[in-house]
């Protein structure tokens, strides 16, 4: 049984996946929204839709997220760090009775809600519901019917500002290399992939001044395997995947390299740290236009299949893959419990959506010949 208000609220409505959320959510018809900030100083009263009620909440404050929360139907997070915030917005959200969707949350807040009598009575918790790791696991399952067996390699980067709670995550993200990570949860190791059906680490070198179709320019490629890749990997039988974000230019890539092992999660120390990670993504985007691609190839013993993802905005696509979420858990389309976003989604329906939604405007996918290879430079 959910909450027997009918508003939807939305938390972070200030942020850039906020604000977009908020607009693609009055695109699909979902009214009667409850908009959620820390400062409403931050909200542009141009983009509230009609009878859109706003609020002060404060996600470090329980009271602040309960009195957010009381009466509505379903909870919207947008908001972050979501390495700090965890299950905190879940559980004020399922305790008031109301569904909860999270843009984020992903392997932490999944584990610790993991067996919450707060999921008791019919609720639902979707997390990971953005571009990554919610669409991009969604990706794979469009091109085969069957990944087991399979071997899939991934080219994902772009340039583009970054939000401060976005660059806090990443901040967050960095110290997971010894396995552990923050609050002793793994988030990601570098040089890692998942190989012969497990986790290998130092399998995969990094490359630098090499050029990857789509890509302008050389670039550099990293092997990065999170949690949520390798989750895919295991739940869809896959026998190799080899995960490669791409830097567009040097500034990040050499910021985030250096911050490893110094990152604080004490708000003044991260707040920096943020700051430095921003100042570094502007530096690479001077004089270039801010994109975001994603590529995909499967390879099997009867096909090879490439799929190719390109946005002028990763906030505007994760916004996307949120409100489709919501939409489909207030269809009813969902069922009750705790999921990750690419379990329950219709693939099809998913793509589908965003793309309508304007966030996606490049979705293209290729068949090759049944042995061209697919590597650096041939996508």
């Amino acid at each position: 049984m959910t909450g027997t208000g009918s508003r939807i609220a939305v938390l972070g409505a200030t942020g850039v996946v906020g604000r977009a959320a908020v607009r693609m959510l009055t695109g699909l018809g979902i009214g009667e929204l409850r908009i959620g900030a820390r400062t409403l100083g931050g909200i542009d009263s141009a983009a509230v839709p009609p009878g859109a009620e706003v609020r002060r909440v404060d996600a470090g404050d329980p009271v602040s997220l309960e009195q957010f929360c009381a009466g509505t139907r379903l909870v919207l997070n947008c908001a972050g760090p979501s390495y700090l915030l965890t299950d905190r917005v879940a559980r004020a959200a399922l305790a008031a009775g109301s569904d909860y969707v999270d843009v984020s949350g992903d392997g932490p807040t999944h584990r610790l809600l993991d067996g919450s009598p707060l999921l008791n009575g019919g609720r639902t918790a979707v997390l990971s519901a953005g571009m990554l790791p919610g669409l991009a696991n969604v990706v794979p399952r469009l091109l085969v019917d069957d990944l087991t067996g399979a071997r899939l390699v991934v080219y994902a980067g772009g340039i583009e500002p970054f939000a401060p709670a976005s660059a806090a995550d990443l901040a967050l993200s960095l110290d997971s290399s010894d396995g552990a990570g923050v609050d002793g949860h793994w988030y990601g190791e570098t040089r890692t992939a998942w190989a012969g059906g497990r986790r290998r680490r130092n399998a995969l070198p990094v490359r630098e001044d090499v050029e990857v179709a789509g890509f302008p320019g050389r670039v550099t490629t990293m092997p990065f395997l999170t949690a949520d890749a390798e989750r895919l990997a295991r739940t869809t039988g896959l026998d190799d995947l080899h995960w490669y974000n791409v830097f567009v230019g040097t500034a990040l890539r050499l910021t985030l390299t250096r911050l490893r092992g110094r990152v604080r999660s004490d708000p003044v120390a991260l707040a920096a740290i943020a700051g430095e990670i921003s100042a570094a993504a502007g530096l690479d985007l001077a004089g270039l236009d801010p994109f975001y691609l994603m590529a995909f190839t499967v390879h099997r013993p009867d096909t090879t299949v490439t799929a190719v993802l390109r946005t002028s905005s990763s906030f505007e696509l994760t916004a996307a893959t949120a409100a489709y979420t919501v939409e489909s858990v207030l269809a009813g389309k969902v069922a009750a419990g705790l999921h990750y976003a690419d379990d329950v989604l219709d693939p099809r329906g998913l793509v589908g959506a965003v793309t309508g939604l304007g966030a996606l405007p490049v979705f293209q996918t290729h068949r090759h010949a049944h042995d061209a290879p697919m590597e650096i430079g041939s996508l």
